[in-house]
């Protein structure tokens, strides 16, 4: 399935990262993540990682775990990576998909960071279950673990391309006053896409929510509204 040959074990993916490092990449990424949140960077662009990903779609799940396994920030993106591409490729089987969801959430403490989330929820996670319950996501809602509810969210992205709206708004509503930064900005962007689908659907779930909303997720949510009606809805507060 790899577009193009490369490594197909986690040692020799791991060696051709280290060998792309930087010092002054690695500078950058103190920009996106804070010293204090940040696993260890070895300053490999993401577009690298990315390429790298494309040439080891079929790599063996004991493989990605072993990827996942590592603290180096650019190697578990790269495993996220291989995950969400090989999960959205046309040629994947349904039994390969299944092992990549099924380690998706068993492999949850090591998919912690936002950008992690973000490059195979929709594809890994949601993509499994557009034809399946959803209650999974109902249950990543409720966690404690804020990448858990994350997932939850940037799931649903599977949906909305389909013009699924009521999961996306289910979540949405269970998550609507959700404090943590790396949540309200994921309900934002969900809640915004679903607005394009629908907008009057948008503004009858904020409108009675806006008040408790934080702000952050109610300005991403209203970005694309009209700029009266969002000037309205942000004065309730």
């Amino acid at each position: 399935m790899s577009e193009t040959a490369g490594p197909h074990d986690a040692a020799a993916l791991v060696a051709v990262l280290e060998s792309l490092a930087t010092d002054a990449e690695r500078q950058k990424y103190t920009r996106f993540f804070p010293p204090d949140e940040s696993a260890p960077f070895i300053g490999v662009r993401m577009g690298q990682v990315f390429d790298l990903a494309k040439t080891a779609l079929d790599l063996p799940v004991s493989e990605l775990e072993a990827l996942l396994e590592r603290p180096t920030h650019e190697v578990r993106a790269l495993a996220c990576s291989i995950m969400g591409k090989s999960a959205a490729h046309r040629r994947t089987t349904e039994p390969r998909r299944l092992e990549l969801y099924d380690l998706y959430l068993r492999r949850h403490d090591r998919i912690d960071q936002w950008d992690l989330v973000d490059l195979a929820a929709r594809d890994v996670v949601g993509g499994w279950l557009l034809e399946r319950d959803r209650a999974p996501l109902r249950s990543l809602a409720a966690s404690r673990a804020w990448p858990e509810r994350r997932t939850a969210l940037v799931a649903t992205f599977a949906f909305l391309k389909r013009g699924q709206l009521d999961d996306a708004y289910e979540l949405a509503g269970m998550l609507a006053t959700d404090q943590e930064p790396y949540v309200a900005k994921a309900l934002g962007w969900v809640l915004r896409t679903a607005g394009d689908l629908d907008p009057d659907r948008l503004t009858a779930f904020v409108e009675p929510r806006a008040a408790a909303m934080p702000r952050v997720a109610l300005r991403a949510a209203l970005e694309h509204v009209d700029r009266p009606e969002r000037a309205r809805l942000l004065a309730i507060r």
